[in-house]
């Protein structure tokens, strides 16, 4: 088992103990959606430590993305549940690049790649280095704008 998921565990455990019920239920399911990463495909798996990053960072995203539909839909009291749970989430991310960190590896892979002046066409060849680099820690969006305007889109 992967320590961030035997982290994840012991923490469920912890809350359950507390009875802090927000973290418990958010515990709850990020354990099942990695469960679910497990055993989707023709045969189960053991996920990696990277895999499990992987699944919190798209839970963590859903968290975000429901909270501003709630925000835009008038319902602050579900806005605020989405985003606790996705701090919850947070906790358990690497630490997110700063834009400048971001800006910083867009540009070292356009000119790693030669891509400078190609415009959009050179998009792929970019974020193809980009990301492997920025996995888990940056917000795919922010990098495709930051890669888009160094390419000059």
């Amino acid at each position: 088992m992967s320590a961030l998921k035997d982290q994840l565990h012991s923490d469920l455990t912890t809350s359950m103990k507390a009875r802090d019920a927000l973290r418990t239920s958010t515990l709850r399911m990020v354990l099942s959606a990695i469960t679910n990463a497990e055993v989707a495909g023709k045969e189960a798996r053991e996920l990696s430590d990277e895999d499990v990053v992987t699944v919190l960072g798209s839970e963590a995203k859903k968290r975000r993305e429901a909270a501003e539909a709630f925000a835009e839909g008038d319902r602050p009291a579900l806005a605020e549940k989405e985003l606790a749970e996705a701090a919850i989430l947070a906790e358990y991310l690497p630490a997110q690049l700063t834009t400048e960190e971001i800006n910083a590896v867009v540009t070292a892979a356009v000119e790693s790649t030669g891509s400078a002046g190609e415009g959009m066409k050179a998009m792929g060849k970019v974020m193809g280095v980009v990301s492997p680099q920025v996995k888990g820690k940056a917000d795919g969006g922010a990098v495709a704008a930051e890669v888009k305007r160094q390419l000059g889109a």
